[in-house]
């Protein structure tokens, strides 16, 4: 376990550039096939003597009360019905949702956007997985839809990474019945402590973008509806909500996107350009921006 790198993180990946800079729309057709499993995002070189110093995007693959319903082996994280990671890119539901064009495209723009030196290829881990301490950022999704339940060994490394300066970023889960499936098993990580709301002055929203407004993002097929939520996920899914949960010395271990898919914003740039005007680069991409760089700063 590289407690010294999983610290230190922050400091040297924390200086930015301006944030004026102008994303162009990467236009990509729904029926495109993959070029080299990278679906048209840009390859970059990553600098071989600082190779272990960029930061890298992990997806988080947890465990689930719906995981019969996948086919898993022992080996490499596989994807649903046992297709790999890097499949076919039309994602799934749960832990795999928008992968992989989401993490491929969210590294992209943070290494063009910023200052960060980023690693060009996303990866999966599991909270067991001794190499989950090497990283100081990861990410889930979907834990409602996935009905996420953690195991005990996924509690006890979860619980440990956070104290000890991991940060947990958790995305694209709406309405109270889906907020309660997380709830249930976030409190068995930390009972003592409350996922509390945090107000549009807190400094993770006027990191790097100014955001005026908490940004709630819909997939690309409510928004072409003409809504910014989701319909028919159970309860109030129109109020976006961004929650953290705070260590001892309040340090943010944990920011929960609640009733909002920052996820789908970053994999469907391509898609529609009205969608990626309106939602990808003025709600998604900035608040993802500035989630990275508050989570790798403090």
């Amino acid at each position: 376990m590289k407690h010294k790198r999983l610290m230190i993180a922050g400091l040297t990946l924390a200086v930015l550039a301006a944030a004026g800079a102008v994303m162009a729309q990467r236009s990509r057709s729904r029926n495109s096939e993959p070029y080299d499993g990278r679906f048209g995002v840009p390859m970059w070189e990553v600098d071989e003597r600082f190779k272990d110093d960029v930061f890298t995007f992990v997806r988080i693959h947890y465990s689930s009360s719906r995981d019969g319903f996948w086919d898993y082996d022992d080996g490499p994280v596989q994807g649903r019905r046992g297709r790999p990671y890097r499949g076919n890119g039309d994602g799934g539901e749960g832990w795999e949702t928008d992968c992989p064009q989401s993490e491929l495209n969210f590294s992209f723009r943070l290494q063009q956007l910023t200052t960060f030196k980023v690693n060009p290829e996303p990866i999966v881990l599991k909270f067991t997985d001794k190499e989950l301490f090497d990283y100081p950022f990861i990410y889930i999704i979907e834990p409602g839809r996935g009905r996420i339940e953690f195991t005990e060994p996924e509690i006890v490394a979860l619980r440990r990474y956070l104290l000890n300066g991991g940060f947990l970023m958790v995305d694209d889960f709406w309405g109270d019945a889906e907020w309660e499936i997380f709830y249930e098993q976030i409190k068995r990580v930390f009972p003592d402590r409350e996922p509390v709301e945090l107000p549009i002055e807190h400094e993770i929203f006027h990191t790097v973008y100014n955001l005026k407004e908490k940004p709630q993002v819909p997939s690309i097929n409510s928004a072409r509806s003409g809504r910014s939520w989701e319909r028919g996920r159970g309860g109030d899914t129109q109020t976006v909500h961004f929650k953290g949960i705070f260590d001892d010395k309040q340090r943010m271990m944990v920011i929960i996107c609640h009733n909002t898919d920052l996820g789908d914003g970053w994999e469907r740039e391509g898609y529609d350009e009205w969608y990626f005007h309106t939602f990808c680069e003025n709600k998604a991409y900035p608040m993802g921006i500035n989630i990275v760089t508050y989570a790798m700063t403090h």
